[in-house]
């Protein structure tokens, strides 16, 4: 037999017709709605957020006070529904949750014809942390869903020595990051991907090669892509100067066994005689003067040194 609250759950078939009339308002409404403005349509299953241990949802069972209120999802993964019972909700999306409840009063005898609705009105893990290049690194309240770029704006924006690879981890599915890139079309992006509460989103540090020595514009240059070769590098860095001793350049690379000295026959390669050479991260690129003899033959400590300061004192 089934147990019976309150003066409207005592006649279930008696607001059959009031129902049907309200079921078939919200769904002209609804559709009205979203053909006005096709950005109001739900999101997809998969984009939806889930609940999880902690969170609040505020259950509203139609006609029935009784039944309705907040429940604190428990460690279980369930709500306890008032005279029915426990059910778990644990990994299912708002409107699937007042399907579970439906099916529990009905199934429990409860209600004859039971109305659910469930909105999440409290995630336990809210925060979306952002993490690597970015101005202000931290964990970010924001309830509901957001794009990339949102929370990439939220942090302040990307540092000067941001990569354009971005790794996206999903709390629902942390085996499986997301990498994507933000450099050639932010906007493609930013409508293709939505970020959820308890997911972490780092920044890459992009590559950065040091043009040292006789040069321009010596400093610390960032290396958009992985094809940046010397002579890009070099003309990052203005040149070379008239005092420069081309023949005497030196690649310096960082190595698994320590620091590797490389001759670099730049004037040959400005004069396409020799095979421009790629640069990677952390390379330094000297060119020495055409005078002082001892700096060429302390080249690695030189220039060593001169990128130091730069480190130091901000210039990549």
């Amino acid at each position: 037999m089934g147990t019976r609250f309150g003066s409207q759950c005592m006649k279930p078939f008696l607001d059959w017709r009031t129902l049907l009339l309200a079921s078939a308002m919200l769904a002209f409404s609804a559709a009205g709605a979203m053909a006005q403005n096709p950005a109001a349509a739900p999101a997809s299953s998969a984009q939806a957020l889930r609940l999880s241990s902690g969170d609040l949802i505020e259950l509203s069972v139609f006609d029935c006070p009784e039944f309705s209120g907040k429940l604190r999802v428990s460690a279980a993964g369930e709500v306890a529904v008032p005279v029915a019972g426990p059910v778990k909700v644990s990994g299912l999306t708002a409107e699937e949750a007042a399907g579970a409840i439906e099916d529990l009063l009905r199934s429990h005898d409860v209600l004859k014809n039971p109305h659910a609705t469930v909105f999440i009105s409290e995630y336990a893990t809210q925060g979306i942390t952002v993490a690597g290049e970015v101005k202000n690194p931290g964990i970010y309240p924001l309830l509901g869903s957001h794009t990339l770029l949102d929370l990439i704006s939220a942090a302040g924006g990307v540092t000067p020595r941001a990569g354009s690879a971005v790794t996206i981890t999903h709390r629902s599915d942390s085996e499986h990051p997301e990498i994507v890139q933000i450099n050639n079309e932010p906007g493609a992006v930013a409508k293709k991907l939505d970020i959820l509460p308890g997911d972490t989103v780092t920044v890459s540090r992009a590559g950065i090669v040091y043009v040292v020595g006789e040069v321009g514009k010596p400093g610390g240059f960032i290396i958009e892509s992985n094809d940046l070769t010397t002579l890009q590098a070099l003309a990052l860095a203005q040149g070379a100067n008239k005092t420069a001793n081309q023949n005497r350049s030196r690649l310096i690379r960082k190595t698994a066994t320590g620091r590797e000295e490389v001759q670099l026959p730049l004037k040959k390669i400005l004069a396409g005689k020799a095979p421009d050479i790629p640069v990677h991260d952390g390379d330094i690129i000297f060119v020495p003067t055409n005078t002082g003899k001892n700096v060429v033959a302390r080249t690695t400590e030189s220039a060593i040194a001169i990128t130091t300061g730069m480190i130091i004192y901000g210039k990549l």
